[in-house]
């Protein structure tokens, strides 16, 4: 079930945003996407989510085209995006049971209360998204996490963000129970993420460099200005 990218090029009209981009991820283990605003991250995210296409180059799911395979893929993703893509006027409930009906997986009441529980927002299952802070409304939408126990694909665009220390461990643990079934995890991030998997890989954007391949987790940046 391995993720690889061969070469992958990406661009944002006439502009190159990154080329060459080779990097591999097997079940189990996380992909951190580093790089500056504007370097391609939030579009690289989307082109594995098979909702725009790359430039040139090759991205392979389990050894085939990534591109032949979307309408499977989609069946086990979960993405969550830098916004939260909830709706305002509706409750944490409905805002659960209709991203699940979307993404073709039944949710009842019950499914969403647990979920909610697991990001310690079960008591807000019938609160409108409107009344929430920042980081509830954070957590709300990463509660689709906790809805999908069969996720082989994890895509997180700055899933730390408005995250207080006890909601990051909250999180935290999530994603490595996912990972622990053999989930790939693929993530933004400008904070000081905590480790995420047996073997978290990095693959920086905007480096001017022949082949910014994926390196191991060591070499990790966590520093905005730098990485």
């Amino acid at each position: 079930m391995t993720l690889q990218s061969r070469q992958l090029a990406l661009a944002r009209g006439s502009r190159l945003l990154f080329d060459h981009l080779d990097f591999e991820v097997a079940p189990g283990e996380a992909l951190h996407v580093a790089g500056r605003n504007g370097s391609g991250k939030t579009s690289l995210l989307r082109v594995l989510c098979g909702l725009a296409p790359p430039l040139h180059g090759e991205l392979l799911w389990r050894g085939h085209p990534h591109a032949d395979q979307i309408p499977h893929i989609r069946q086990t993703l979960v993405y969550i995006g830098h916004a939260s893509g909830l709706k305002d006027d509706l409750t944490l409930g409905e805002n659960l049971r209709i991203a699940s009906s979307l993404a073709g997986r039944a949710c009842s009441r019950n499914d969403a209360r647990q979920a909610l529980r697991q990001l310690e927002l079960a008591d807000r299952l019938d609160a409108p998204v409107r009344t929430l802070s920042q980081g509830q409304r954070k957590r709300a939408a990463l509660a689709r996490l906790a809805l999908s126990c069969t996720s082989r694909l994890i895509v997180l665009d700055e899933p730390f963000n408005a995250l207080d220390h006890e909601s990051t461990a909250l999180l935290t643990r999530l994603l490595n129970a996912h990972l622990g079934t053999g989930a790939i995890l693929v993530y933004t991030t400008h904070q000081a993420a905590p480790m995420l998997g047996a073997r978290t890989h990095q693959v920086p954007l905007g480096v001017r460099a022949a082949s910014p391949n994926a390196v191991p987790t060591e070499s990790i940046c966590h520093e905005p200005e730098t990485c």
